[in-house]
């Protein structure tokens, strides 16, 4: 145990909580007054927010393991993307888990259980006080239910035994976590860009403000979009896997195949409403609309054995190599059917996340501009959230603020870092 973490026992300090869509990441303050991140996953700083409830043991798994559990095919439910049901009716909807009804609030509260009891044995003491982490909007255009999404993610941190609970922009955060970098006054545009939301920020930073108790002031403008990563791969899917499946097929009355069962299939929170009775059904019934019976055989393959979230993994992660190499790469659906493959390619990226780039991209336009910086652009543009490595975001953002720098920042960990900044 470090002397840091010693100290810990008796004052945990203030954690902050990053949970998000596609991974969470915690924080906390040590005595010197910096952040540190605590490892959740073995070494890794950054988990995925996933539960898997094993129904073969009746054992609940997080992150990687959950998501491991899953692709080697442990009978039981994998939920992800729970952030995005914040805000939702369907939150407090139940499901059916290991033979008893639990609702959606109640799974986001084990996952908040999970990442507290990680913290607890890093720090030797369980913390009572949190900052937590929120998108500029849970939900575009309505405030009422905006609220009630911060107040179901603060009714779950009361529930696993916080006590003195505070709530940050993530933008906000993240930029506080870049301010320390710096070494002259700079006025930057925060990028932040998560699975479920796409928030800006243009604040002033700089090692001379950076001790202000106020920071208000230098807060210029923020905008946010409910649009980020998981929305991506929803558009490569229904571009690249879901017409394997039957998704713009056209039957025998010269009609499209009805294409709500693909929209789910393609949607991270969504999948496992189609593996209900009724769903199920509704979904067999759809061979009379289909002239190629094999893309209806296929479809009832994904859905009788459960293979949507296998689909979404395979999305998000054929996205990521192509990102990285700026190459195609090949998708193996050889469990659904032997030799089945789709391929990803650049061309497609551009294609498919067109509207979404330019929706996000208008976003952080918007905010620019209400910041009064229509003349002229922010020194730099900071890189947060594990969706701003996507190249094809990075090269939309590059030729709407030519010669601005884009600086990448810790994607998965500057957020929780900043939260506990927030709150000094």
């Amino acid at each position: 145990m470090t002397a840091s973490t010693k100290n810990a026992q008796s004052t945990p300090g203030i954690l902050g909580i990053d949970f998000g869509t596609s991974n969470s990441a915690i924080a906390w303050a040590t005595p010197q007054g910096t952040a540190q991140l605590i490892p959740l996953e073995g070494d890794a700083l950054a988990m995925p927010t996933a539960v898997f409830y094993n129904a073969e043991e009746g054992s609940t798994h997080f992150g990687r393991e959950a998501i491991t559990h899953y692709l080697e095919g442990t009978e039981g439910r994998l939920m992800r993307s729970l952030k995005s049901l914040l805000g939702s009716p369907l939150l407090m909807e139940t499901t059916l888990i290991n033979h008893q009804l639990v609702n959606f609030q109640d799974i986001v509260t084990t996952y908040l259980a999970a990442l507290r009891e990680r913290a607890t044995r890093h720090l030797g003491a369980a913390p009572t006080r949190v900052v937590m982490g929120r998108p500029v909007h849970f939900v575009d255009d309505d405030a009422a239910r905006d609220a009630q999404a911060q107040d179901s993610l603060r009714q779950a941190a009361q529930a696993v035994g916080f006590t003195d609970i505070a709530f940050q922009l993530e933008p906000i955060a993240a930029a506080l976590d870049y301010e320390r970098r710096l070494t002259r006054e700079s006025t930057v545009l925060v990028a932040d860009i998560g699975g479920g939301t796409s928030d800006f920020t243009v604040v002033r930073l700089g090692p001379e403000r950076m001790h202000r108790a106020n920071r208000a002031n230098d807060v210029l403008a923020t905008t946010g979009v409910h649009i980020g990563g998981t929305d991506f791969d929803q558009k490569l899917s229904l571009g690249q896997l879901m017409p394997l499946l039957g998704y713009g097929h056209i039957g025998p009355q010269n009609r499209e195949v009805p294409n709500r069962v693909f929209f789910d299939l393609s949607t991270w929170h969504l999948i496992n409403w189609q593996y209900q009775p009724k769903a199920m059904a509704q979904a067999k019934a759809l061979q009379t609309n289909y002239t190629d019976g094999r893309l209806h055989e296929r479809l009832i393959t994904v859905l009788n054995e459960r293979y949507g979230h296998h689909m979404a993994h395979d999305v998000e992660q054929a996205k990521i190599r192509c990102s990285q190499t700026d190459s195609d790469t090949t998708l193996d659906l050889s469990y659904i059917e032997a030799g089945l493959a789709a391929q990803l390619g650049s061309a497609n990226l551009h294609t498919h996340l067109a509207q979404l780039l330019a929706n996000t991209v208008a976003c952080a336009r918007e905010c620019v501009q209400r910041a009064g910086l229509t003349h002229s652009k922010p020194d730099a543009i900071y890189l947060t959230g594990g969706s701003s490595a996507l190249r094809t975001f990075q090269e939309a953002l590059q030729a709407e603020f030519a010669d601005v720098p884009l600086v990448e920042g810790d994607l998965f960990g500057g957020v929780a870092s900043g939260l506990v900044y927030s709150q000094r």
